[in-house]
């Protein structure tokens, strides 16, 4: 029995059987709010790529080479453009304040929204891919403009942003009151949550649902109602790292879907490398210091998956005959991510002189 995602219904509980086994695995082992070791973070990345290999090699022995060369090049993919998201989640985190007891909570929840942006955003993608080559003339476009836009980027300015100002704290601002202060692991505080919050900080001020402190002309404070659930940092932060992962899905998930069309192939890919990415984080952190030209391979993968769909446009259009292969892209993929981390160990004083 096929389903209408193109693979026998099978093929699909295996993937959610695999999946949904492993987080609930990855849960159990982090119920509790203790910071994340680089080794421990090290180890439960590679249960994650050792779950992702698994889902791979069930693909490649049940529905071919080709198949499973597509998924392990769209599962390299997201997880070497996610790097960049990881780097600006950090300065998130050190914006915030966050301690790291509390970061993992965070990204778990991220990672949940994630997950299911990336269900929507695949299924307009593929849908939009349906529509002829010119379609995939804008995806390379958006591709090419992103690498482009990373060339250019201030990385000093990005470390200075104040996030106070982003579009997600503002509606976070405008909807709940907000308490300034972290209380506990709490995304919200009830009634009696709150009153012990005062009762530790009795010099903070509440602010109440469309108070803007900073910017009193557009402050326009509602009365807060009875039961009314206040939102902490926590909060906000989380909401800050859940809007700027859906824009880099702008990029991402074109890149992914340049290399397949198959809605399964695309969105497993995508959800395991991102499962993956709330310890991965951890050991980033650890490494960032280091992998200080992994951001350039990043770009040259940009533009290579640009170059791959007005390729295959072209081809749709003009009939040339030329295209790159799933094995080829995945090769690609795999050498770009390597000279990037081979770069940085030879040559780590080229950041520093940059700086």
């Amino acid at each position: 029995m096929t389903t209408h995602l193109g693979f026998p219904l099978e093929t699909v509980a295996v993937f959610v059987v695999l999946s949904v086994g492993a987080i609930a695995i990855d849960l159990f082992a982090h119920r509790s709010d203790k910071p994340m070791s680089l080794k421990s973070a090290a180890l439960w990345s590679v249960f994650w790529i050792a779950v992702s290999l698994a889902f791979g090699g069930y693909l490649w022995f049940h529905h071919g080479s080709e198949t499973a060369s597509l998924f392990f090049t769209g599962y390299a993919l997201e997880k070497v453009l996610s790097v960049d998201n990881l780097f600006v989640i950090m300065a998130v985190f050190s914006w915030f304040k966050i301690p790291e007891a509390y970061r993992h909570r965070v990204l778990y929840w991220g990672i949940i929204g994630a997950i299911v942006f990336r269900m929507v955003f695949v299924a307009i993608g593929t849908g939009l891919m349906a529509l002829g080559p010119y379609v995939e003339l804008v995806f390379a476009v958006v591709v090419g403009w992103t690498g482009v836009m990373m060339l250019h980027r201030d990385e000093e300015e990005e470390a200075n942003e104040d996030y106070s100002e982003h579009l997600a704290y503002r509606w976070v601002h405008r909807f709940f009151p907000v308490w300034p202060r972290l209380f506990g692991h709490n995304f919200f505080l009830n009634a009696q949550e709150l009153a012990k919050a005062k009762a530790e900080a009795p010099t903070e001020h509440l602010e109440l649902a469309g108070e803007d402190t900073k910017h009193p002309e557009r402050s326009h404070p509602h009365a807060m109602k009875k039961g009314a659930w206040v939102a902490t940092p926590l909060l906000l932060c989380l909401a800050v790292i859940e809007i700027s992962d859906v824009m880099f899905a702008f990029d991402s998930v074109p890149a992914v879907i340049a290399v397949s069309r198959e809605p399964l192939i695309v969105y497993s890919a995508m959800m395991f490398a991102i499962l993956g990415l709330r310890t991965m984080y951890f050991v980033l952190e650890a490494l960032k210091g280091y992998l200080v030209h992994l951001e350039k391979a990043v770009i040259v993968l940009l533009f290579f998956i640009a170059a791959k769909l007005a390729l295959s446009a072209t081809n749709h259009l003009f009939h040339h005959g030329f295209d790159i292969s799933p094995v080829a892209s995945l090769i690609v993929v795999l050498v770009v991510l390597a000279a990037g981390v081979v770069a940085s160990v030879l040559y780590p004083e080229k950041a520093e002189e940059k700086k």
